[in-house]
C-alpha cells in the first residue's frame, strides 16, 4: 500500500489517498488509536469521490473508526470494458424511455459485484497490517448487492450496515440466507427507483438473528441525517 497523499482535518481525522497495486483508496483515520475498521462503499460503483461517500466516511472516523473505501475494478475511475458500458448505456435508454431495468440491472450489477470482491479483500489483507488499525471490521454501504457477498464469504467482517436503495440481483438476495453477522438495514419508504416490497423481503431473507430495520419517509437521497449517528451507535455496539 502506497500512501499518495494526506491531509489532517479539522476534526483530528487524518485523511489519505492510497493505491495498491491498479487499486486507488482513500482511508480516514481517527485521532486516537488502534480503531475498528469500517469498509464503505458507495451504491454499484459509484466513485469513492461522491460527496454523500465522503461526508459519511468523514463523520465515522471523527466517531472513533478507521474508514477505507476504494475503486473496485469497473468503479469509480477505474477502467471499464466495453460490455459494462454498453450496460451502462442500455439502463440510461430503458430508463428515459419507462422501459423494464431489472434484465439490465442482472447483466450489469452480477458480474460488477464479482469483479469487486477481490478487490475489497485485498485491500482488507492490506489495511490490517497497517499499524493503528485493527479488528474487529464492519461493513458500511448503499452498494448492497457487494456487501451481502463479503458478509457471506469474508469472515472478518462482524457487523453490516446497509441501504435498501440499490438493485440487488437474483444471486445476492438468495445468498442473503447466508448473511448471519448483526445487521441495520435503512430504507427509503419512497424510493421512486426501488420498490418497497422488494427491500422488504430482503430484510425477511436475512439469515441475522440481530437485524435492525429503519424506514424513513422519503425519496432516494432523503435518508436523515441522524441515521448517520444511529449507525455508528450500531457499530459501538459490535465493533468496539
Amino acid at each position: 500500500m502506497h500512501f499518495t497523499s494526506e491531509q489532517r482535518l479539522d476534526d483530528g481525522v487524518l485523511e489519505r489517498e492510497f493505491t495498491l497495486g491498479e487499486i486507488p483508496g482513500t482511508l480516514w483515520t481517527p485521532g486516537s488509536t488502534p480503531a475498528p475498521l469500517v469498509l464503505m462503499a458507495h451504491n454499484n460503483g459509484l466513485p469513492k469521490a461522491d460527496p454523500r461517500l465522503v461526508a459519511r466516511a468523514r463523520y465515522t472516523a471523527a466517531r472513533g473508526y478507521t474508514v477505507a473505501t476504494i475503486d473496485a475494478a469497473g468503479c469509480g475511475d477505474r477502467p471499464r470494458s466495453a460490455t459494462e458500458e454498453q450496460a451502462r448505456a442500455d439502463l440510461r435508454r430503458a430508463m428515459q424511455a419507462g422501459e423494464p431495468v431489472d434484465e439490465i440491472f442482472e447483466s450489469f450489477i452480477g458480474p460488477l459485484v464479482e469483479k469487486a470482491v477481490p478487490d475489497w479483500q485485498t485491500t482488507l489483507d492490506a489495511l490490517l497490517e497497517l499499524p493503528g488499525t485493527s479488528g474487529p471490521v464492519g461493513y458500511s454501504g448503499g452498494w448492497t448487492a457487494l456487501g451481502i457477498r463479503l458478509a457471506v464469504v469474508e469472515p472478518r467482517i462482524t457487523a453490516a450496515g446497509f441501504f435498501a436503495g440499490g438493485y440487488v440481483p437474483r444471486a445476492q438476495r438468495e445468498e442473503a440466507r447466508q448473511v448471519t453477522v448483526p445487521l441495520l438495514f435503512l430504507l427509503q419508504w419512497d424510493d421512486e427507483g426501488n420498490p418497497r416490497q422488494r427491500a422488504l423481503d430482503l430484510f425477511d431473507s436475512f439469515g441475522s438473528k440481530e437485524k435492525t430495520l429503519h424506514a424513513n419517509l422519503g425519496g432516494h437521497t432523503g435518508t436523515p441525517w441522524f441515521e448517520l449517528e444511529d449507525g455508528c451507535r450500531f457499530f459501538d455496539r459490535h465493533l468496539k
